[in-house]
């Protein structure tokens, strides 16, 4: 396999290859988290962050609140591990709380609203 051009002074493992992704297509593709779903929503009054987490009977578990993202993905975590909740069973899902946090940590620094 020829070596990447990006690739300068790390070594590359011998079963090394480049994996082209598939297209995700949003319906087929897309699988439940069994542990919750979540709710996100910006407080513009105090420049906040609200993540809800939910069980499937659509029963507000906790609710989050702050100013970045990192630090809301990282207080869910830290709190969904030490209590034992396994609120995140897929790691799809993890990724998407981060990405939906940074989406909605972008319209507060400038001001749009913030649709989930």
């Amino acid at each position: 396999m020829e070596r990447p051009a990006w690739i300068k002074d790390k070594k590359i493992a011998e079963d090394f290859e480049i994996i082209r992704c598939q297209i995700f297509d949003d319906y087929k593709d897309w699988k439940q988290d069994n542990g919750c779903y979540l709710l996100i929503r910006t407080y513009f009054e105090n420049h906040e962050i609200g993540v809800a987490i939910c069980d499937y009977k659509h029963t507000i578990l906790k609710e989050f609140r702050g100013k970045r993202a990192q630090d809301l993905y990282y207080n869910i975590f830290k709190y969904d591990e030490e209590n034992k909740k396994g609120w995140f069973t897929r790691l799809d899902h993890a990724a998407y709380l981060g990405k939906e946090l940074k989406k909605a940590e972008i319209c507060l620094a400038i001001g749009l609203e913030y649709v989930q």
